[in-house]
C-alpha cells in the first residue's frame, strides 16, 4: 500500500481491459531492476508528484508489467516475485516455472 501500487492504484495487481500493458507482476525492486527499468524508458524511482508517485527504492512492492519483468529476466535482473500477489493473468505472458524461479522466500 506504500507506495500504492497496482494499474488501479488499489494496492494490488488487479488487471482489466483497460490495462494494455497487464500490470500483473508483483515485485520487489531492486536497484539492478530499476536501474533497467531506467535504461529502457520506464523510470521507476524518480518521485512524480504531479502524478502522486513518490518514486520506487530497493525493497518496495511494485505491480509491474508482465512484459517488461520477462524482458528484465531475460536480461539477467529479474526483481523476486511475490507469487502470492501476482495476476494470475501473468501467466498469459510469463511461464508459471519462471515465476516460481524467482519467487521470493
Amino acid at each position: 500500500m506504500e507506495p500504492l501500487t497496482g494499474f488501479f492504484r488499489d494496492g494490488c495487481c488487479h488487471t482489466g481491459e483497460e490495462d494494455a500493458g497487464s500490470h500483473t507482476v508483483c515485485v520487489e525492486v531492486t536497484e539492478a531492476f530499476l536501474a533497467y527499468s531506467r535504461s529502457v524508458g520506464n523510470d521507476l524511482s524518480t518521485p512524480r508528484p504531479e502524478f502522486g508517485f513518490p518514486g520506487l527504492q530497493p525493497g518496495d512492492r511494485w505491480c509491474v508489467c508482465a512484459a517488461r519483468w520477462l524482458q528484465a529476466c531475460r536480461a539477467g535482473v529479474a526483481a523476486p516475485v511475490v507469487l502470492a500477489a501476482t495476476h494470475e493473468r501473468a501467466l498469459e505472458i510469463v511461464p508459471l516455472e519462471l515465476l516460481k524461479a524467482h519467487a521470493t522466500a
